[in-house]
């Protein structure tokens, strides 16, 4: 156990006693000072080893550089070193290692590079621990072609990489999604005889299994194992992380079994995995098992689990069960956060509670919790559909005085809302707004107002929005497509609405069976049975077997146009 207070009181009573410390003596002392973080008295005690005429000790030079770095005072422990290079003082590696990873840790990692640059050559060698600090700083950073370039460096100067330079590579290389590099380096390191540890493998494990990518995640297991490692809890986690998001959810738990039956510990996060999954299959019974196995095994659940049971109690519809939890989260001392709060709004939104909701949200912001965007949007849905449009532009200028920026799918509930009230002009006016300064509207806003136009026989008005859609780079779907075939039909706008219909097919949209019943109609109604008839049979022919509704509003037609060959084909089709 380290007692530097102790050693500190023993040098006082050496000098109360007339025994003078000798340099080795206030190095300690430097020592202790510095890692108890009173750098000001190290720098006192460095001061009378000057006084008693004892030279620059590199020991106690560095002990106080890295003293100044830990304090997070690193551009003082760089004046340090300047004022004594200018002096003559040569530093060694040790000082230089202190000053770059003192730089990393400040967030200086150009600096740090720029320091590696000035010694390279002229006043020391680089080493691999200098490399290795400013590679694994890079790396925290996601620079890792720059880290990786680095890395090559070192190799072509001929320093070894250590399992530290390794580790921060496949970690920076799994953080940014480069599956395949961290892979070739981990191959890397085998052939060059470098032991990689658990926690490179189990990084490796856990980025695979996030990306779905299961079976590589077995493998790196299986090199594990062959390498003589025994997989950790957190790397059996991560796997059944990796089982449940490939949806095999009974594998996780098989595996979970297997751990627990070879003696391992499972701990929180363990049990979270299988209980989001289980949630996910709104899996109540075998969630409560869970949940109650791991407190009786004195593992407290945290906020992670209680999320997940209570978003899985609100989409069985439990909403009071879910309240019931929060209640139980705030006994055992654990205060619900914004993730708590917009999985119960979403709830109550959707069980058209709005009062509740809003009672809720107030709650939340008296708690001194701040909403995110998602829980503003939330209650700006639910606001929209229970046509409560004043509040909804109330919550979204309060969005804009908190500096949220409201997502696509915010405005889209906005101009849904304002539609089904009559109030198109302003959804509109929005849609124009989220062009010009964001978010971009998407197909599904663009469908809202085209239905609400259409709807409100506006027809001109919607084909010019829907050009004006395409002008802006948003594709039309089939859905859009079909609101404005429907719009030209009700409107006896029949060929411009066989003009969509073609231009689906231009697009390689394929039309679906509301589309085209919507066509027979029109085309029966305006007297073209023969172009209906051939619609009735494409549908036919693509797989979209016409129902009972297509059949009556074609013999309907031919009824009244005495198209007797086509009932015959007709009745040959059904």
């Amino acid at each position: 156990m380290k007692r530097y207070p102790t050693a500190i009181s023993l040098s006082t009573r050496m000098e109360l006693k007339g025994i003078t410390p000798c340099v080795y003596t206030l190095t300690i002392l430097i020592n202790c000072y510095c890692l108890l973080g009173r750098v000001g008295f190290a720098f006192s005690v460095f001061g009378r080893i000057l006084k008693s005429g004892y030279g620059l000790d590199i020991v106690a030079l560095n002990t106080l550089i890295k003293g100044l770095c830990v304090s997070g005072e690193v551009v003082k422990a760089l004046g340090f070193h300047d004022e004594l290079v200018t002096k003559g003082f040569r530093f060694n590696e040790v000082t230089y290692g202190t000053l770059i990873n003192g730089l990393c840790a400040a967030g200086q990692t150009g600096a740090a590079i720029q320091v590696m640059r000035r010694i390279e050559g002229r006043v020391v060698k680089l080493n691999v621990v200098m490399y290795s600090t400013i590679i694994d700083s890079l790396c925290k950073y996601e620079l890792i072609n720059e880290a990786h370039d680095l890395y090559s460096e070192m190799i072509a100067k001929g320093v070894s990489p250590t399992v530290f330079t390794y580790q921060s590579l496949i970690r920076g290389f799994c953080v940014a999604g480069q599956l395949k590099e961290a892979i070739q380096l981990l191959d890397q390191m085998v052939h060059k005889d470098i032991r990689p540890n658990v926690y490179i493998f189990t990084i490796l494990i856990d980025a695979l299994c996030k990306k779905r990518m299961l079976k590589e995640a077995l493998d790196v297991h299986d090199k594990m194992i062959g390498s003589g490692h025994e997989p950790s809890i957190v790397t059996y986690t991560a796997l059944m992380a990796g089982y449940c998001l490939n949806n095999k959810v009974d594998e996780a738990r098989k595996l979970f079994d297997t751990v627990v039956h070879c003696g391992f510990a499972p701990d929180v996060w363990t049990y979270n995995v299988l209980i989001n999954a289980y949630c996910k299959l709104e899996m109540l019974e075998d969630v409560m098992n869970l949940f109650d196995e791991m407190c009786h095994k004195n593992l407290v659940p945290n906020l992670v689990t209680y999320n997940s049971l209570i978003d899985c109690f609100c989409k069985s519809g439990k909403v009071s069960y879910a309240r019931k939890l929060v209640k139980t989260m705030l006994d055992s001392g654990l205060t619900p956060d914004v993730i708590t709060y917009s999985i119960l709004l979403d709830a109550l939104c959707k069980s058209q509670n709005l009062d509740q909701a809003i009672a809720l949200f107030n709650q939340m912001l008296e708690r001194g919790l701040t909403p995110d965007f998602w829980s503003y949007s939330i209650l700006i849905n639910g606001c929209c559909k229970d046509q409560r449009i004043g509040q909804a532009m109330n919550l979204l200028k309060e969005m804009h005085v908190m500096n949220l920026v409201p997502h696509t799918v915010t405005y889209t509930s906005l101009i849904d809302g304002l539609c089904k009230s009559g109030r198109i002009s302003n959804a509109w006016k929005i849609l124009n707004e989220m062009h010009d300064n964001g978010p971009p509207p998407d197909e599904i806003t663009y469908s809202i107002l085209l239905d609400a136009l259409c709807k409100s026989q506006h027809v001109d008005q919607a084909i010019q929005l829907f050009n004006q859609m395409i002008e802006r780079g948003v594709a039309p779907d089939v859905h859009s497509y079909t609101i404005l075939i429907v719009g030209c039909c009700k409107s006896d706008r029949i060929d411009e609405a066989i003009n969509l219909f073609k231009e689906m097919h231009l697009n390689d949209l394929v039309p679906d069976i509301v589309t085209c019943i919507v066509l027979v109609d029109g085309l029966c109604k305006s007297g073209r049975i023969s172009y209906a008839e051939q619609l009735v049979n494409m549908m036919h022919n693509n797989g979209l077997n016409p129902d009972i509704t297509t059949y009556g509003i074609f013999l309907d037609a031919l009824g009244k146009s005495q198209h007797l060959g086509s009932k015959c084909l007709i009745s040959a089709h059904g």
